[in-house]
């Protein structure tokens, strides 16, 4: 059934990801009718995760928020989609980094990238970072259930040359990639939330304490790389631009660092960017969902 499905999907999708982008944003705009009025797709998670994180909107603001949110969404998944054969002009002129001479720099030094990176604006099309770097880039991925659109999707991440690593071969591939001495950039989305039981910190992100991912801290200090958010922001429709955010202060050194505060110091930045402009977070996660759960023995 998973192959049938995705026989049938193929071609509709290569066939949209060939539209002009004036046509393509609208067939985004008929997706946003369908999704938010229509289907309703987790519209209550999300008005309830914007009411509870951000109390000082008005109602009538909460509401502006949640359908511009929607209508990102939409524009996030058909742009995943045009990535399908999007020329690498094309995506370079849509995603521009702001500042890569900051990375650059680090590559001179013989040092590794720890991308910290989160679900804003648009993070696909990061994969583009490549072809501005000497060195290798990765991102990591967790696999999805149908292994076809898993193969499908891990095509159009790496088109640009831009590596995948799924999650539970990290480790063992920064490893060897560091005793090689093959410096690389790593991408890492590190907002999601964790399995109550699997979770070692927890900490404050907009309001409330949640558990958090740890993985890119430690991985960090324990191979001596450079931590850093990759900073997108929203310029406008099918136009975005990155910034690389040091994460570590002048001197410091990574591994003398306190545990957990890479990690703060990246949810502080996500923070900023999501009051400045929280409709383009991706709303629909059950972010807070943990609220409360903290186990006694965690402090």
């Amino acid at each position: 059934m998973n192959y049938i499905i995705y026989l049938i999907a193929y071609p509709i999708l290569w066939i949209v990801s060939k539209l002009p982008f004036p046509l393509f944003y609208l067939i985004s705009d008929m997706f946003y009718v369908l999704l938010y009025h229509i289907v309703r797709y987790r519209r209550r998670v999300v008005y309830n995760n914007i009411k509870l994180t951000m109390p000082n909107l008005s109602e009538e603001e909460t509401k502006r928020v949640v359908k511009a949110s929607y209508k990102h969404l939409c524009d996030i998944f058909l742009e995943m989609i045009k990535t399908i054969t999007i020329p690498e002009q094309e995506l370079k002129k849509r995603f521009v980094f702001t500042n890569i001479d900051t990375i650059l720099e680090v590559e001179k030094q013989n040092k590794s990238v720890l991308l910290f990176c989160a679900h804003y604006a648009n993070w696909e099309w990061m994969i583009i970072l490549d072809r501005s770097l000497t060195n290798e880039s990765y991102a990591v991925y967790k696999e999805i259930n149908n292994p076809y659109f898993n193969e499908l999707f891990n095509r159009i991440r790496s088109r640009f040359d831009t590596k995948l690593i799924e999650m539970k071969q990290t480790i063992r591939t920064i490893r060897q990639n560091e005793v090689d001495k093959r410096h690389s950039a790593y991408a890492f989305i590190s907002d999601q939330s964790p399995m109550v039981s699997d979770a070692n910190y927890w900490q404050d992100f907009m309001g409330h304490e949640v558990p958090v991912f740890t993985g890119g801290e430690a991985l960090c200090k324990k191979f001596g790389m450079v931590p850093m958010y990759l900073k997108v922001e929203y310029v406008k429709r099918g136009h975005y631009q990155a910034t690389f955010v040091p994460l570590l202060k002048e001197g410091e050194n990574v591994k003398e660092v306190p545990n957990y505060e890479l990690t703060n110091r990246f949810l502080k930045e996500l923070e900023k960017q999501l009051h400045e402009a929280p409709e383009y977070y991706f709303w629909t996660h059950k972010r807070w969902k943990h609220i409360g759960a903290k186990p006694k023995n965690i402090k």
